[in-house]
């Protein structure tokens, strides 16, 4: 699937559901479609995917600097909660207004307050905090700065995934293969950070601004590259096609399909996708960086394990452009089969001593990774399907509201679930 172009509308296995309506696909007009030459919007697409998880990734990677400037504070579960809280809010409110604005215009919005909020905290930093211990104000500043980059995420992330949810599924699969890439990106980051700085304050420091200055260079190229894509041939043919759907669509009924209906259709997609990151964030990186030791490896191994965690997400993610299981049962029953993890974890943690070493517990971790981002993949490819392409976009949008269901029941679970 991953080199050749498909139809928009391809049909996926729907979920037999008598209260989800029936949305009949809509068939694309028998026109020829523009070639992606060079795979420059699959790359734009995976690049943008990249780019808007980058900023949580930085916030969250540098809370060893927050930790150590605010010790009197919560900070990871402080930043956990307002990022998700803010971007649910957001999301909620873009799908029921989706159709009063443009997907174009919110990603760049997205894409310019994550700028903004990238920027408060090398600037603070340099400006405020200078090194200093205990600068409260610093940390009220830091949370505002997360939350706008909440609302960054939603208004980004929403409209991306909307977007390719209006194209064939190889453009979805590069969005998603492109999250996968950002995790391996801050985890080489970090393992570069440990290798070359002091674990001091002044190596927090240079480390924090290193991911912040990254982070701000990635969303400085997305911006660009995302103003490109809205002049690829590929790209406004199928805008057009949306087009022209809507309005035969209001001709024919009057109105537009609304959003209550569209999550009707994907829920079972969405319900699929938040047993995903229950499972995943539950384990993932909690049990990882706190539950589990090793002698030989020290402070190195929870740093391997969430490297292997990140690459093996991403393999999965990638798996998708050469295979996806086309049947919606079948994916969403491997989502809720990934149950199975919570008792090999706690075999890994207090079963036989040959399950506890180093080598059995690295292949549990890479197999979590690796069915997290194959299903993942195909959720979000399948679910844009089942709707018509007039309403993928609400439908990609509404999928990423399950997501975010999903990451915050996950950081819930990981907090009261003791291994």
């Amino acid at each position: 699937m991953g080199g050749t172009t498909t139809s928009p509308t391809a049909d996926a296995t729907p979920v037999n559901d008598s209260e989800s309506p029936t949305l009949p696909l809509l068939s694309e007009p028998n026109t020829k479609i523009p070639e992606d030459s060079y795979h420059l919007a699959y790359i734009i697409y995976f690049i943008l995917g990249t780019g808007y998880l980058i900023p949580w990734n930085a916030f969250i990677t540098a809370v060893d600097y927050f930790s150590y400037l605010y010790p009197d504070a919560s900070v990871d579960r402080v930043f956990a909660v307002v990022y998700m809280v803010v971007g649910l809010i957001s999301l909620l409110v873009i799908i029921f207004y989706a159709d009063k604005s443009h997907s174009f215009v919110r990603i760049n919005v997205g894409l310019g307050l994550f700028v903004v909020s990238l920027l408060v905290v090398p600037v603070m930093d340099v400006t405020y905090i200078k090194g200093q211990v205990g600068v409260y104000g610093g940390f009220y500043v830091s949370v505002a700065a997360v939350a706008l980059a909440g609302l960054a995420d939603a208004l980004v992330q929403g409209g991306v995934i909307g977007a390719a949810g209006e194209m064939p599924e190889r453009y979805m699969q590069a969005v998603v293969a492109g999250t996968a890439a950002s995790g391996v990106l801050i985890s080489i980051l970090r393992i570069f950070t440990k290798a070359v700085y002091s674990q001091d304050a002044q190596g927090l420091r240079k480390s924090a601004n290193l991911y912040f200055l990254v982070s701000i260079i990635v969303m400085i190229i997305c911006i660009v590259l995302h103003n490109i894509a809205h002049r690829l041939p590929v790209i406004k043919h199928y805008n057009e096609i949306k087009i022209q759907a809507v309005n035969t669509e209001k001709e024919e009924k009057g109105a537009v399909t609304g959003a209550r209906e569209i999550m009707g259709a994907v829920k079972w997609y969405g319900i699929g996708v938040i047993i995903l990151y229950v499972v995943t964030l539950a384990i993932f990186p909690g049990y990882i960086t706190e539950d589990v030791h090793s002698e030989i490896l020290k402070d190195w191994y929870p740093i391997i394990l969430i490297a292997a965690f990140n690459v093996f997400d991403l393999i999965g993610k990638c798996l998708t452009a050469i295979y996806v299981v086309e049947n919606a049962k079948v994916a969403i029953g491997a989502s809720f089969a990934r149950l199975l993890f919570f008792p090999v974890y706690l075999a890994c943690l207090h079963g036989p001593m040959v399950l506890r070493t180093e080598i059995p517990v690295t292949i549990v971790t890479c197999l979590l990774g690796l069915t997290n981002g194959y299903l993942t993949s195909c959720l979000l490819m399948l679910g844009p399907k089942t709707v018509p392409l007039q309403h993928a976009e609400t439908a990609g949008t509404v999928l990423v509201l399950f997501l975010v269901l999903g990451l915050a029941s996950g950081s819930v679970v990981s907090w009261f679930w003791v291994i």
